[in-house]
């Protein structure tokens, strides 16, 4: 088994990596629509190549699983005619219903749904390339064109439930705060790769204020870089974490508010042991793993109603659900939960369930990924 990536570094412990590096060759000016499909264009080329170049020293692979938002399914057919195609498809682009004109706060850009369907060409050659197409979520298949959909099963990655699992003993120290976090201590979480409005982090941040003031015991562990991981950053200087945080900061126990940055990913899984509340916010956008993570953990979930995650969590069973756009539902829900957790012990037990049955890996992802070999 090998991987192809441009990373210089292996990522799967006993996996053979082979890194590839895209270079633009000179070429006239393109219309700035097609630099994410000349982009693509670059990253296929450079793979196929080191397919080739792979092939030639005897390796040839039977099966190739790629994902599609990149390129580098774009000629895989050419180089490796006999072998079996599997993309990983994780977006198509659509100009309804998705994340493009959700939040009225972020206004649409002009010509927005030509430019989301030249986005979506490569993405579309890729998919029909392929033998079969495998996607996440349900809500990420229907994105899709029907004609394109038929293509398409829905598989999650999956979550090793049989890691993650609820810990009483569980424990987070903050360095820089001297303390030291267990279960049964009032402990709101937020984690995002980077903290932005994609991931509902504007709202969060609005909601703080009046959850910090009805519960004087509870503190705010907010985890996320300050870059841009989803659409434009902010105008002007300051960053969304910065811009966002202002706001309301005149109106926050800022000793009690724990900005943590990235961690490592066993303390992000204790701290989502310890959790009371954990919100988890978004615009219908690909799910995050960091929500089925916290599920299975035994969190308590308070997510925003929108249609993804609707998708995992049922209102009132497995967890609460609160518009994305009233920051004083969410402060309400929250603070209803860390005033009686053991009334939502049975959502806790319910989430860990539904992420078994659903969406564990071992149970539920490999067998249908070896369906997909075999068929």
């Amino acid at each position: 088994m090998r991987a192809l990536s441009v990373r210089k570094e292996s990522v799967i412990a006993g996996v053979h990596h082979v890194s590839y590096q895209p270079e633009r060759s000179s070429s006239p000016q393109i219309h700035p629509w097609l630099l994410n499909t000349e982009t693509a264009v670059i990253r296929g080329q450079a793979a196929a190549e080191m397919v080739q170049r792979q092939a030639a020293q005897g390796w040839t692979p039977d099966v190739v699983l790629g994902h599609t938002g990149w390129g580098e399914m774009l000629f895989m057919r050419q180089v490796l005619p006999h072998a079996r195609l599997l993309g990983f498809n994780e977006m198509y682009y659509r100009d309804q219903g998705g994340d493009v004109g959700f939040d009225p706060e972020f206004p649409t850009p002009p010509l927005s749904a030509q430019r989301l369907q030249v986005r979506n060409m490569h993405l579309a050659s890729s998919l029909l390339a392929c033998d079969v197409g495998i996607t996440p979520t349900q809500w990420q298949a229907d994105g899709f064109p029907s004609a394109l959909r038929e293509r398409l099963r829905v598989i999650h990655d999956g979550i090793r439930t049989d890691l993650l699992t609820p810990d009483p003993s569980a424990w987070v120290s903050l360095n820089r705060a001297g303390l030291v976090l267990r279960q049964g201590d009032e402990v709101v979480t937020f984690v995002n790769r980077n903290l932005e409005p994609m991931r509902g982090y504007h709202q969060f941040m609005r909601a703080l204020p009046d959850i910090m003031r009805r519960r004087p015991q509870a503190r705010v562990v907010i985890v996320g870089g300050d870059e841009v991981s989803y659409g434009a950053a902010p105008p002007g200087s300051k960053n969304f974490k910065q811009l966002f945080l202002e706001e309301v900061k005149d109106h926050l126990d800022m000793s009690r508010v724990h900005f943590v940055s990235r961690v490592p990913y066993n303390t992000l899984m204790a701290l989502l042991r310890v959790s009371s509340a954990h919100v988890y916010l978004t615009v219908p956008f690909v799910l995050s793993w960091s929500l089925l993570e916290a599920m299975s953990l035994g969190a308590l979930v308070i997510g925003s109603d929108t249609a993804p995650v609707r998708e995992v969590i049922t209102d009132g069973q497995n967890g609460l659900l609160v518009d994305f756009f009233k920051p004083a539902q969410l402060a309400d829900r929250v603070c209803d939960v860390l005033a009686d957790r053991g009334a939502f012990k049975h959502m806790r037990q319910l989430a860990r369930q539904t992420i078994i049955d659903r969406y564990d890996f071992q149970s539920v992802t490999w067998p249908a990924y070896q369906k997909l070999l075999t068929a």
